[in-house]
């Protein structure tokens, strides 16, 4: 057995490979080669604490993130107006980054011109110029646009997260927060090895998805999987642009995400390329999930609406607003739950095309997993280019 220093550099080297992977897949390898999972989470250890990977829970599955050794200091700004919840963010950040803290929100944007931090770590309610109207200027100056804006804040996030997200924030975090998600955030968006960290996109993949779809085969009936999608996403894009979609899109991402971190632990998530949610889990877990995402989610829509322009609108009487034309496409969350058999049978024929046994699969691609989940055209797909994540609408709708 090798020891556990070359366990440390093994286990470096396939991280660095994939970029990211989880720790169930890093618990098969190490079963594999006899290693025992106290070596394994020793290794981790070491060198999360060297600071050459980062872990976070994502979709409900721990994943590690390769980090780049490069010898550049990113800069952090912090702006909070409450000092000593802005000094456990400034230790929670730690070494590693230049951290700068500003107190008064009517000081940031003269700061962030002449400094130009590479994170902003901003709160909403702050003195003279709040958290929003600072992270909408960030975003649409050009020459400001790529600094990466995470909005912290203990307001009502119903509304400021949906507005965070349109005016380009790259996470909302509420208050209380948890330390460690805030240096999390920071480290992986900014230290990163490769592609930028995007919350949607960085979701389990389709390695992942592939095992969760095996293992809901194979177990009883108690274990479930299907897919969490958007009603009429394609309709509103057309209606008020890509953009606004891809709004809609991160919102529901990041309320998945929150809900399994603090309501449904258990429960799993990842991301189809055609706009979908993979969701699974044990049945009751999985129930709870789609209930609350779909709770926040409808009352997250008369603020959507308004910011649409509709903005005289009764929030008690919303169902009179979506008549039958669609002039207002209704936006709503839909969880459809895979048959087994079904399933199975379209795992068999992808199998048989592809001329392997079902113990030699490996993972499905992404258009085959389409096909698994799916019997209709694509009305989105997701692509992702060196300038960012793109949403393109197809024919349907």
């Amino acid at each position: 057995m090798p020891g556990e220093h070359d366990f440390t550099n093994d286990l470096l080297f396939i991280i660095n490979e994939r970029q990211q992977t989880t720790y169930n897949d890093l618990s098969e390898i190490a079963f594999s080669r006899g290693i025992p999972e106290s070596a394994l989470k020793e290794a981790i250890m070491q060198l999360e604490a060297s600071k050459r990977i980062a872990s976070r829970s994502s979709g409900g599955i721990m994943t590690y993130y390769i980090l780049d050794e490069g010898s550049q200091i990113n800069k952090v700004l912090i702006v909070e107006d409450d000092k000593s919840i802005s000094k456990l963010m400034a230790i929670t950040i730690g070494k590693g980054f230049e951290v700068s803290q500003i107190y008064d929100g009517g000081e940031a944007m003269s700061f962030i011109r002449k400094n130009r931090p590479d994170l902003v770590v901003l709160d909403l309610m702050l003195p003279n110029k709040n958290g929003l109207d600072i992270c909408q200027t960030i975003k649409s100056d050009p020459e400001l646009s790529n600094t990466i804006v995470i909005l912290v804040s203990a307001m009502d996030p119903t509304s400021n997260r949906f507005k965070g997200l349109e005016y380009g924030a790259d996470y909302y975090v509420r208050k209380p927060f948890d330390p460690g998600e805030i240096r999390t955030l920071v480290t992986i968006f900014l230290r990163k090895k490769g592609k930028r960290f995007d919350a949607l996109i960085d979701l389990p993949d389709e390695e992942r998805i592939s095992k969760e779809i095996e293992r809901s085969i194979k177990e009883n009936g108690e274990y479930v999987i299907g897919t969490l999608s958007i009603d009429n996403l394609g309709v509103y894009a057309r209606r008020f642009g890509n953009q606004s979609a891809m709004v809609i899109l991160r919102l529901v991402s990041q309320l998945l995400q929150d809900i399994i971190r603090t309501k449904t632990k258990g429960a799993f998530v990842g991301f189809l390329n055609n706009t979908e949610f993979v969701i699974a889990g044990m049945k009751e877990n999985v129930e709870n999930l789609v209930k609350e995402v779909s709770g926040e989610f409808d009352a997250v829509m008369p603020f959507i609406l308004q910011d649409a322009g509709f903005k005289s609108i009764n929030l008690s009487d919303i169902e009179n607003l979506f008549d039958s034309n669609k002039e207002i496409p209704k936006l709503s969350i839909r969880f459809a739950q895979s048959e087994k058999e079904k399933l199975k049978e379209r795992r068999d024929a992808i199998l048989k095309d592809k001329g392997v046994p079902a113990t030699n699969l490996g993972s499905y691609t992404y258009e085959e997993l389409e096909k698994l989940f799916s019997d209709q055209n694509l009305d989105i797909k997701i692509t992702r280019d060196p300038t960012g994540v793109r949403l393109q609408v197809g024919r349907k709708g």
